[in-house]
């Protein structure tokens, strides 16, 4: 099992329910988040950034 430290982009959403269905859905994409924060969010833009930590497993 190895962690990775990844920063996604995502479209900001109507409802906070939406926003964290997009995000788990993107972070998944990339491994199993164990902790995750939105770090910045650019309004001009409708942009959230997302730092997370995942882990994968070696095949």
């Amino acid at each position: 099992m190895t962690t990775h430290f990844i920063t996604a982009e995502i479209d900001l959403q109507e409802t906070p329910a939406e926003l964290l269905k997009v995000i788990e859905t993107e972070l998944n994409k990339e491994g199993e988040p164990l902790r995750w924060a939105i770090t910045s969010v650019d309004v001009d833009q409708q942009k959230a950034t997302v730092e997370a930590v995942v882990t994968t497993v070696k095949s």
